[in-house]
């Protein structure tokens, strides 16, 4: 689409050459490494996990560099029941994105898949959560990072380990220690269930 008035001095890049930039790792200037914890538990979750991974493959100024085996667990501060299990996965990401710009796409994406669905109620048809972004730490009470509860919950830290096993968290220490501490229980691994990169 051409504008109505045309600007001389604004050229459009060609397509190919789009393409070119955004395939080349290399052409991500100082990226930074962030880590997403990605969680669904209505409707075909997987399907949803792989969509969430795809959209943030989508974004300009992102490459999804890892993403972790499927968990099971149950979901927190309900009545045991009252909700169907999540299924959750982390990704780890480069991206030249500032927090804030990464934590609006994040809500993007989170907007694009609820409006599927209405069925609000406490459930989730997919969380996707800024975890860690390079060694940050921001009291920022619209995005705290480090995620301030990232350190409690075995359903971030074992899916974390597994794609990075020295990873940390800023002020909090080794995700393999934190993740010791706390155990897997009620968070179980689904080997049936897998997660691709974007293609």
């Amino acid at each position: 689409m051409k504008p109505t008035q045309s600007d001389p001095t604004v050229q459009p890049v060609p397509a190919s050459v789009v393409e070119t930039v955004d395939a080349a790792d290399t052409t991500l200037s100082n990226p930074h490494w962030a880590v997403l914890a990605l969680g669904a538990n209505l409707g075909n979750r997987l399907e949803t996990l792989q969509g969430a991974v795809d959209a943030l493959g989508d974004t300009p100024g992102l490459r999804v560099k890892a993403v972790s085996p499927v968990y099971e667990t149950a979901p927190w501060g309900v009545e045991p029941g009252s909700q169907p299990s999540y299924l959750n996965a982390v990704a780890l990401v480069k991206t030249t994105l500032p927090p804030s710009s990464l934590l609006e796409r994040a809500h993007a994406v989170e907007e694009a898949f609820h409006r599927v669905r209405e069925e609000h109620w406490g459930a989730r048809t997919i969380d996707v959560d800024i975890v860690a972004y390079a060694d940050v730490v921001s009291e920022d009470p619209v995005l705290t990072l480090p995620h301030p509860r990232a350190h409690q919950r075995a359903f971030v830290l074992a899916p974390w380990h597994d794609v990075d096993p020295e990873a940390l968290i800023p002020g909090r220490g080794p995700v393999a220690e934190l993740l010791a501490a706390l155990g897997h229980e009620g968070v179980t691994p689904r080997a049936d269930l897998e997660l691709h990169l974007p293609e």
